[in-house]
């Protein structure tokens, strides 16, 4: 009698670790998820509001470094991205985005730029279009995950998916968080061209019923050129009347970008 109790004991112990074993891969307690569902999920958590305005304050660390500055956004998704700058009250820069062309002028060196992308890739390291530049400051991510063929593991506690295929043009790399599914880190690498962008998330806020980025920092390399914009938000908004003032002041010079 002992010895078939003893049977059943053993027999429960493996069914129960095998049962354990086939239903989930643990990372810090994270359950495994194919990768088809983290990207349903991440679209389901997807910044689903008409407009936002905020406030912001700027970090930027590159070939120059700039005193902390002020900025305004105000975006109409899918529509237009409206930027100003200021230090201590003073406005010194506009840029305004739309799915057609980028816009900017700057005060202090008296420069303006009426153009395509270009003058963002620059900034920034890499290729960027109007719906890069909306994501970004949404807190989605840069590409469309479903249009993907991506792998999982579990990193660090976070989901982190990774093209099946390798582009030989650049690696993605996405970290995604379990508890609310939004990008809390990407990395974009031209392996051609010793590029590297990195933007990392600062937890996400729910404001509203809808999340949205606390603030995010950009880490972008090139060569010898290393380029840090730091972005904290506040005063966040959504679906409010927003207005659009820009006009590049006469006697500007033009940006000229190769």
């Amino acid at each position: 009698m002992q010895k078939l109790i003893r049977n059943i004991t053993v027999l429960i112990v493996v069914l129960s670790l095998a049962s354990c074993k086939s239903r989930k891969i643990t990372d810090n307690s994270v359950d495994y998820l194919p990768a088809r569902s983290i990207t349903k999920k991440n679209l389901e958590a997807g910044f689903s509001r008409a407009t936002v305005k905020a406030s912001m304050q700027i970090k930027y660390r590159g070939k120059d470094e700039l005193p902390n500055i002020n900025g305004s956004l105000r975006l109409v998704k899918d529509s237009i991205i409206w930027l100003n700058f200021s230090k201590l009250g003073f406005p010194i820069a506009k840029l305004i985005i739309t799915p057609q062309q980028v816009k900017f002028y700057e005060k202090i060196g008296k420069t303006s730029f009426e153009g395509d992308f270009k003058l963002i890739s620059s900034w920034l390291g890499t290729d960027f279009d109007f719906v890069k530049v909306q994501n970004l400051f949404l807190g989605e991510t840069l590409m469309n995950l479903e249009s993907q063929k991506l792998q999982v593991t579990i990193k660090d506690g976070k989901y982190e998916l990774l093209s099946k295929k390798r582009n030989p043009i650049f690696d993605i790399k996405y970290s995604i968080d379990p508890n609310h599914f939004k990008v809390v880190k990407e990395e974009i690498t031209h392996v051609g061209k010793n590029q590297n962008l990195s933007i990392l998330y600062k937890d996400f806020n729910k404001i509203n019923e809808s999340l949205f980025p606390k603030g995010f920092l950009i880490t972008a390399k090139a060569e010898d050129m290393t380029t840090i914009i730091d972005i904290n938000y506040k005063n966040v908004q959504f679906d409010v009347p927003l207005k659009f003032p820009f006009k590049i002041p006469a006697g500007y010079r033009n940006i000229e970008l190769e």
